[in-house]
């Protein structure tokens, strides 16, 4: 029989845990024609969420778990779960069932019967959001698809089932600075959208601020797109153009007038601007440069301090 990997990111999910194991496995039960493994991914999680996963592991052989040295972020789970599962297809999906489980019969069929490589899903509305935030995210992704080559589908959520092949190709991308949503475009691949209405966390609290979440927006930018660079390169362009305009104009206003000292307080703040232009591409630059060197470090993805496997070695000694 086929084999489906879930992976489970989990940071501080003490709450949901419980109740999500119990959704997945009616699931499980109900598509008999493949096996299941249920990969859960410890994010350097400070609450009960190793302690649960540990008893779950106990009682149940289809339940793994990957316990990190300490908080590596989302992408860095996302990227240890799809490199230690083992089964034929592989699915992502969230602790706090804002993921329906549900669909996931729906998703395996598209794949085994429609000839898919990938069901990803997508959500229709974005009810229980502030409207601030639901506003940023929709320009997020109106903007990142006119300036990059990643087909990013506005509302697309993590959860999505995945052939081994796949998989494989997201892993050959062992990029430091990760920005799964757009690898997931840029590898290709057949890809159906499932839609469906928002639901709210299970449990818990969300992880995602507004802050968090606008620095995960200029990952995806700076990973996937160079034309902040090329703006940058423009606004000097521009002021540069101005600036030999405005050399002219003081040169004839001087032989005609003979009032070269008129205007300083436009001259000031003209400075001002330029000085403000300068910093910005700069910080652009910086960016780019940042990831840029993160990468050549070579640091690992994520550190792993337990697993079940370790810790019933552990037991046996």
């Amino acid at each position: 029989m086929e084999k489906i990997s879930v992976i489970v990111p989990c940071y501080n999910e003490q709450e949901a845990l419980p109740i999500f194991y119990e959704e997945i496995t009616k699931v499980a039960k109900q598509m008999k024609k493949v096996t299941f493994e249920f990969l859960f991914i410890n994010d350097g999680s400070k609450d009960a969420t190793l302690e649960i996963l540990r008893n779950l592991s106990t009682s149940d052989d289809r339940v793994r778990y990957v316990s990190f040295s300490r908080n590596f972020g989302k992408e860095a789970a996302m990227y240890a779960g799809l490199e230690q599962a083992t089964g034929d297809y592989v699915v992502l999906m969230d602790a706090d069932l804002q993921d329906p489980p549900a669909l996931l019969p729906k998703m395996y069929d598209a794949i085994v019967e429609e000839g898919y490589d990938s069901v990803a899903t997508r959500r229709v509305s974005r009810v229980g959001e502030p409207p601030i935030r639901s506003f940023f995210a929709r320009m997020f992704y109106k903007i990142i698809n006119k300036i990059s080559n990643a087909d990013i589908v506005d509302g697309a959520r993590d959860y999505r089932l995945m052939t081994r092949q796949m998989v494989d190709a997201i892993l050959s991308m062992g990029e430091y600075n990760r920005f799964s949503k757009g690898i997931f475009g840029w590898v290709g691949f057949q890809t159906k959208w499932l839609a469906y209405e928002n639901v709210e966390r299970v449990a818990g609290e969300t992880k995602w601020n507004f802050w968090k979440l606008f620095l995960y927006s200029l990952e995806g930018i700076v990973a996937f797109s160079t034309v902040p660079l090329t703006i940058a390169s423009l606004f000097g362009i521009l002021f540069c153009v101005i600036a030999f305009i405005l050399i002219m104009i003081i040169v004839v206003r001087t032989l005609l007038f003979g009032d070269p000292t008129s205007g300083w307080p436009s001259l000031a703040c003209i400075l001002f601007l330029v000085s403000g232009i300068q910093l910005f591409c700069m910080g652009i630059i910086g960016q780019y440069l940042s990831k840029t060197y993160l990468e050549t470090k070579k640091r690992p993805i994520y550190i792993t301090k337990e697993t079940e496997q370790t810790r019933k070695r552990k037991g046996k000694k």
